[in-house]
């Protein structure tokens, strides 16, 4: 254990509240032991939130499973083959994975053989701040010197860079995006220097990977400065597929924080990537979007570009009623983005959707068919024309008035 770790967790009480505690309890006696580890523990002595929590073991899968279903929890051999069984108590999820290391890596998987030796499993490990072990009594075991960098907010890779690299090249993205939420200063010099090296093996990643690294990157608090030291060292242009744009990015973290918006994943990458439709579609297929989330980024490329300080609010009502709120959000926002200038100069486009509501238009196809028009194409004709003249005319006239002009135009 490091010198500098403490004896136990300052607070460890969420160790003993079911149904961690239902777990710990299932898979701990005198013949196995079972400790929590990475993110819990980290983010426990940073005080940051604690999300999903894992376990490592010494006991083997079958065990496992034997064990949790004897106590009445359910077991879900998820990732067996590796030493992984989800561990599901009282509908909470706890994936518990058997001590191990490697025996041979092929970029991402590798092949694995069981153990029960704590420091060969936390070799294996991805960054010294996540290979801390808590048992269940809170104390801590810290075979790398995790804790000590936990103390110092520095993100650094366990033994050589390379090699960890080497074992899954999406370590370079998470090295960045662990020090853009966790980290101080710069990153670390060694992390840093065999990310620059090792940066093409990106690219044999998949798009979902990529994905959801970079999505997780670009909120996190010190997004702005870590991003821009990742595009400067190439790796964010390698990654998307095209030119960042850095300016813009930064824009938009300033827009959302001063209209105390919560940070927008996809908004901050469109901010990041996308100046025209075609970066959208290049970026949806590089990252494998969901139809929505491709729709959402098309949507805004092509919009924004309708938007200036000077566009008149009767122009920003028809924007708003034509793309709906979120879209005519998206679309000021990444206007605001890549434009620049004074926000106050904005500000009237920004806050629109909070002051005015565009209205429904009154008429529907029914209402045309009880005047006698027959249905088919031309109630559809005469619907748009009539919308678009209603909308021109700043949303002006109600029911009564539409169903009047519709009458005079359908004829006798």
């Amino acid at each position: 254990m490091s010198d500098a770790a403490p004896p136990a967790l300052p607070d460890a009480g969420w160790l003993r509240t079911p149904p961690l505690s239902d777990v710990l309890a299932a898979l701990n006696d005198a013949d196995v032991e079972t400790r929590v580890v990475g993110g819990a523990v980290r983010n426990a002595l940073l005080g940051e939130p604690i999300g999903d929590v894992d376990l490592a073991t010494t006991a083997e899968p079958a065990e496992v499973i034997r064990r949790v279903e004897a106590a009445g929890l359910r077991a879900v051999p998820t990732g067996i083959a590796h030493g992984t069984v989800t561990v599901v108590a009282s509908g909470h999820p706890f994936e518990v994975t058997t001590l191990r290391h490697d025996v041979e890596t092929h970029g991402r998987h590798a092949t694995v053989a069981f153990g029960a030796d704590w420091l060969e499993d936390a070799r294996r490990r991805d960054f010294t701040m996540n290979a801390l072990y808590a048992a269940a009594d809170g104390s801590l075991h810290d075979p790398v010197g995790g804790y000590r960098d936990i103390l110092a907010r520095r993100v650094r890779f366990i033994g050589a860079a390379d090699t960890r690299i080497r074992e899954d090249y999406l370590r370079i993205l998470r090295f960045f995006r662990l020090h853009a939420q966790y980290g101080v200063g710069d990153p670390d010099p060694e992390g840093l220097s065999a990310a620059i090296r090792l940066r093409a093996g990106l690219m044999a990643l998949s798009g979902e990977r990529l994905r959801q690294e970079t999505l997780r990157l670009v909120v996190a608090p010190r997004a702005v400065e870590t991003v821009t030291i990742a595009a400067e060292c190439g790796i964010i242009g390698l990654v998307t597929g095209g030119v960042p744009y850095l300016a813009a990015f930064e824009r938009m973290a300033a827009c959302e924080a001063a209209a105390g918006a919560a940070a927008e994943p996809l908004l901050r990458l469109a901010a990041l990537c996308v100046a025209v439709r075609e970066d959208a579609m290049r970026l949806s297929e590089r990252f494998r979007l969901s139809n929505a989330q491709a729709r959402r980024l098309a949507v805004a490329a092509e919009a924004w570009r309708g938007l200036r300080p000077d566009t008149d609010e009767a122009a920003l009502r028809r924007m708003l009623y034509r793309l709906g709120p979120e879209s005519y959000r998206d679309s000021a926002r990444l206007a605001f983005a890549c434009r620049g200038g004074d926000r106050d100069g904005w500000r009237g486009i920004l806050d629109l959707p909070d002051r005015w509501t565009a209205p429904t238009f009154p008429l529907k196809g029914g209402d045309l068919r009880s005047l006698g028009i027959p249905a088919g194409p031309a109630i559809g004709r005469l619907l748009a024309e009539l919308e678009a003249e209603w909308i021109a005319g700043g949303f002006a006239g109600d029911r009564t008035a539409l169903l009047r002009l519709a009458r005079e135009r359908a004829g006798p």
